[in-house]
């Protein structure tokens, strides 16, 4: 009884959070498209600028596109970074730049106070529109890049990942990391971060998501605010789809330690598929769910071969790739591809049993109001839903998405996207042998 209470609870718990959200939608004059949610709740707002301009634009310069993201705060205008930061601190604002594969990012979270929010907002459109990155602050910052760079090339977790990526994709722009490689850092100069910011930071490649406490007119003038002054520019071309894999099997990278890095994996979907649902509760079941998931049953708890196995699916702009990953012991290493490859062969045979989906589904709609329970993680949620043109509903029907997934449609979508053929495995380790 006071299960099923509970059970109760938290469905209704998750109708309250996702039927709230009512994104609104304009297009502004210059060509930025923005996306609003009004939260009362708090008297803050979030403000997250997103731009077509991620590492899958650096062309044949690793690293350029995380290079001139990290630029933004150094200068702009009048301001050194100093005084940007001092800014945004004594206003007890919080501004931050990333840039990842498919975009970069400029967010901001302020109190909506008009003394707060209004200075607020000036800096960040200063930064946006007017960035100086000045030559010592590139060389400081391209330092920095190269030295986390170098760490990267120390941890046998990122090895195996860079080396993935570049087997899966090639000299596609999905092949490279975001840091880019040392040889690109080397390249680079002030003027391609500049050239870089003029072609990309306009306002026809931009979206602007608000969560806040605000009325629409409000969030008109926020947007405006942020962007107006951006030249409308031209959007980043489209991608061109995904290459098939050139170079499947093993690839071996001797590392000097006592545990291998297995990674196995192929190309998977995008942003948007239509399978996208049935793969990723399935994925919930295999190697999604942490302990209990599939791959973590059959390799840790039966067999003791590592401590943790997952796997996921991360979906792009285009297609991205599909990830089954652990660590184990070097002289464990070959049971434990084999188990790893075992185990996903059967789930593409047979899918999940009823149990599984339907534990699946318990635990993915059970915890979703929690992923967004705050404003900033609906910010998230917005912009990823207009970057990728998703249905603007998308978070009031997930919960019902999931729930409409069977196991015919896993199966049926495993074996039409996963072809063990067409794998591409990276072991790095001590004893690592094909």
């Amino acid at each position: 009884m006071f299960r099923s209470l509970a059970v109760l609870l938290l469905w209704s718990i998750a109708a309250v959070s996702l039927a709230a959200p009512d994104i609104q939608h304009w297009t502004m004059a210059n060509g930025a498209r923005v996306y609003f949610i009004q939260a009362k709740e708090l008297p803050m707002v979030d403000v997250r600028v997103v731009f077509d301009a991620g590492a899958a634009r650096d062309g044949n310069q690793p690293g350029l596109a995380q290079l001139s993201s990290a630029l933004l705060p150094e200068g702009a205008g009048e301001l050194d970074a100093d005084a940007i930061a001092e800014r945004f601190d004594n206003l007890g604002a919080q501004f931050g730049t990333q840039a990842e594969r498919d975009m970069a990012v400029v967010s901001l979270r302020s109190l909506t106070e008009s003394e707060i929010l209004q200075p607020a907002l000036e800096t960040m459109a200063l930064v946006l529109e007017q960035p100086t990155m000045p030559v010592a602050a590139f060389e400081r910052v391209r330092k920095r890049m190269e030295t986390a760079l170098q760490r990267q090339l120390q941890s046998p977790s990122s090895l195996a990942s860079r080396a993935f990526y570049h087997r899966l994709y090639g000299d596609y722009p999905y092949g490279h990391l975001p840091l880019g490689t040392q040889e690109g850092l080397a390249s680079l100069t002030q003027e391609d971060a500049l050239a870089f910011h003029r072609r990309y930071y306009v306002a026809s490649n931009a979206i602007v998501a608000i969560v806040g406490a605000l009325e629409q007119p409000q969030a008109e003038q926020v947007a405006k605010q942020v962007v107006g002054n951006l030249p409308t520019g031209k959007p980043a071309p489209a991608l061109s789809p995904v290459p098939k894999i050139k170079k499947t099997g093993i690839e071996t990278i001797h590392y000097p330690s006592s545990q291998t890095t297995i990674i196995l994996g192929t190309i998977g979907v995008r942003r948007g598929d239509p399978d996208y649902f049935p793969l990723y509760v399935g994925n919930h079941v295999l190697g999604g769910s942490g302990l209990v998931s599939r791959i973590s049953v059959e390799l840790r708890e039966k067999r003791g071969l590592t401590y943790s196995a997952y796997s996921y699916f991360s979906p792009m702009r285009r297609r991205g790739p599909y990830v089954l990953s652990l660590q184990t012991r070097n002289e464990q290493a070959k049971e434990a591809l084999e188990v790893l490859r075992e185990t996903l062969q059967n789930f593409i045979a047979t899918g999940p049993s009823e149990k599984e989906l339907q534990l699946a589904k318990q635990n993915i709609t059970g915890g979703f109001p929690l992923r967004i329970d705050s404003n900033g993680e609906k910010v998230q949620y917005l912009a990823m839903i207009a970057f990728y043109q998703l249905p603007r509903n998308y978070l009031e029907t997930f919960i019902s998405q999931v729930e409409a997934v069977t196991a015919t449609q896993i199966r049926e979508a495993f074996q039409k996207r996963i072809d063990l053929d067409k794998m591409v495995t990276v072991m790095v380790g001590g004893a690592t042998k094909e």
